[in-house]
């Protein structure tokens, strides 16, 4: 790929040893402070990997979550129920029979019972019957046939707390998008010390951990979450408890919701999202309530997404999967179209996936950047690459950031800088050049300044126009 034109008039000399190798484009979950992690992008559309990357991998297994961080997900999503003995764990349903080998489990045979569910009698292994041991002894196993069964009987069903492990171990900043799934039936079921509620644990949990703040607060940024469910008593309830964002799930409009017994025709109402507005920054609708189907056709958009944004709500739609039987016949077969149509003409800011892998390709490839923004992160890649056979001893005299495998270069004018973070193990540039404010003693250069190593000499003297 040639440089872009604007290069050569500001003068960049760079003198680096050439070299690549192929490694992830993110490396898998390891230890690391949040002051050394690529930020969250806020530029596009959140890439919302759906109970992990479960078009893979069994859903919400600790596999499923890292290969999702793995592929670039901004989020990983869960479902989250209880055990009887009160512990919060990852599982989409309220029984174990689809996606476990309970049934292999002898000795569990008689655990099965019959409970209402939504106003619908469910026979089956309830989660709410199983101590979080017994849960542990069980095994995950895909939910749908068709696709990858190589991992079945490998992976066990993980807490709540194992869940958040593994996005704060990340090596970047990955956000959380935990739904609290069936409050009505876990707190039917499940009784806490000192009267608590499902819904105080689940916060209780958060709070541990450290996830607080407003949406893009400065706290907020460092842990992102958002908070989904169904049922709007349970986001009201814990808008006394927590100031975190929530997002308010909507089913086909025809469905009661689990506690209000609403239709979500009357909850896509302009009065009700005048109302809810105050306690959720956002929805996630089923994608076939924004946009109607009839015979796998899509119909004309509703104007769902639209009144959504002018309360100041963000539209968050689910489920978006690669293969053919989920997509509408109007995308051809072609997930990447249902990805355009949905981007870039329906105008959502957030997409369930199941396929974390195949978005973040999307994305990557279309992205609506500024152009010159996206020059200066190509070029900024290919000192990356040119640096990727370089060994560094991080003496503390050199003049760039070496601690924890990172160069850092600093462009920009004043006191004001850009900055983006090399990784020499990955040949990633990290950071989206993030306005600093340029600190003496710290190893951030401004425009025209040399940075001094074994790799020989940078000189980064851009016009400044190209940030504006």
């Amino acid at each position: 790929m040639a440089l872009p034109q604007w290069v050569f008039p500001f003068g960049l000399l760079i003198f680096l040893t050439v070299g690549c190798s192929g490694r992830p484009f993110y490396p898998l979950p390891s230890k690391a402070g949040h002051e050394n992690k690529q930020p969250l992008q806020t530029f596009r559309p959140y890439n919302i990997a759906h109970r992990g990357s479960n078009g893979e991998i069994p859903e919400e297994t600790a596999a499923a979550y890292m290969r999702a961080i793995e592929e670039g997900a901004d989020f990983i999503e869960s479902d989250i129920l209880s055990s009887k003995d009160g512990v919060l764990i990852c599982f989409h349903d309220v029984t174990l029979d689809d996606t476990t080998d309970v049934a292999k489990h002898k000795h569990f045979a008689t655990r099965k019972r019959t409970y209402e569910v939504q106003g619908v009698n469910v026979t089956g292994f309830f989660t709410v019957d199983f101590t979080l041991k017994e849960l542990k002894s069980l095994r995950v196993n895909q939910r749908y046939p068709f696709r990858d069964q190589q991992y079945n009987g490998k992976f066990s069903i993980i807490t709540f707390e194992e869940f958040i492990d593994i996005a704060l171990d990340a090596s970047r900043v990955v956000g959380i998008y935990p739904e609290i799934k069936n409050p009505v039936l876990i707190n039917q079921h499940v009784k806490w010390p000192g009267g608590q509620k499902f819904e105080d644990k689940f916060v209780e949990t958060l709070k541990k951990y450290g996830y607080q703040g407003s949406y893009l607060s400065k706290h907020w940024m460092k842990q992102p979450v958002f908070i989904q469910s169904f049922a709007p008593t349970s986001l009201v309830y814990i808008s006394n408890l927590t100031d975190l964002p929530k997002i308010l799930l909507i089913d086909d409009v025809t469905v009661p919701t689990q506690d209000t017994n609403q239709s979500f025709w009357e909850i896509t109402s302009d009065p009700y999202l005048d109302f809810i507005k105050n306690y959720v920054v956002g929805i996630g609708p089923w994608k076939d309530t924004v946009v109607p189907v009839i015979n796998n056709y899509l119909q004309e958009p509703t104007d769902l997404v639209a009144r959504a944004h002018a309360h100041n709500l963000q539209v968050h739609p689910y489920t978006y999967r690669n293969e053919n039987q989920f997509l509408h016949l109007n995308f051809h077969e072609d997930p990447y179209v249902e990805f355009n149509y949905w981007l870039n003409h329906i105008g959502v800011d957030g997409l369930f996936t199941d396929f974390a892998g195949s978005l973040h390709n999307f994305q990557e490839w279309t992205s609506m950047e500024d152009n010159n923004k996206k020059g200066a992160s190509n070029l900024l890649h290919e000192i990356a690459l040119m640096i990727s056979k370089y060994n560094s001893n991080t003496d503390a005299d050199r003049r760039f950031l070496a601690a924890k495998g990172s160069v850092q270069i600093g462009i920009g004018k004043n006191s004001h800088i850009r900055r983006a973070i090399i990784d020499k193990n990955t040949q990633e540039v990290r950071g989206d050049f993030t306005n600093v404010e340029k600190q003496p003693g710290k190893s951030i250069f401004g425009q025209g300044e040399k940075l001094e190593s074994p790799l020989g000499e940078v000189c980064l003297d851009f016009d400044d126009s190209i940030f504006d």
